[in-house]
């Protein structure tokens, strides 16, 4: 894995993290969406699931995971942040905690530093190469790309 891989995955996460609260907030909607059907009809009561209790046990388990996958992402970040911090160059430091720990954009980045895009970039490659990725077994997060 490369440092830029590596550092990549706090963002990664951060996305998934924000992906599942937003299907948590659609099932919401289609759990508050109550309809009742009129018929005079019989039907087995064993018949068929209420939509709204399927709504809300799939928002429990999203919002579980939603809750291992923040646990994992500060696991993560403090990992990160170890990493940064090994990294010699204060600059350096500061452009990488921006850029993967904040997830700042690198024009936003270039304002806050006073450089240019051009100068950040290399000073951002500069940094990369200080990176030391921890091995598998050194990590104590998993890597993020699970399913």
């Amino acid at each position: 894995m490369t440092a830029k891989e590596y550092l990549s995955q706090a963002r990664f996460l951060d996305n998934r993290i924000n992906s599942k609260i937003q299907q948590v907030s659609s099932l919401n909607e289609l759990a508050t969406k109550c309809t009742a059907t009129i018929s005079d009809m019989p039907h087995s009561p064993n018949s068929g699931g209420s939509t709204m209790a399927d709504a809300v046990c799939k928002i429990i388990d999203l919002q579980e995971e939603i809750n291992k996958d923040i646990d994992r992402l500060v696991d993560l970040k403090r990992e990160i942040m170890g990493v940064i911090k090994a990294v010699p160059n204060v600059e350096y430091q500061t452009i990488l905690e921006k850029r993967y720990l904040c997830f700042i954009s690198w024009e936003q980045i270039a304002v806050d530093m006073n450089y240019s895009m051009q100068h950040i970039h290399r000073m951002h490659s500069l940094a990369l190469k200080e990176i030391t990725v921890p091995n598998q077994d050194e990590s104590k997060c998993d890597r993020m790309r699970v399913g």
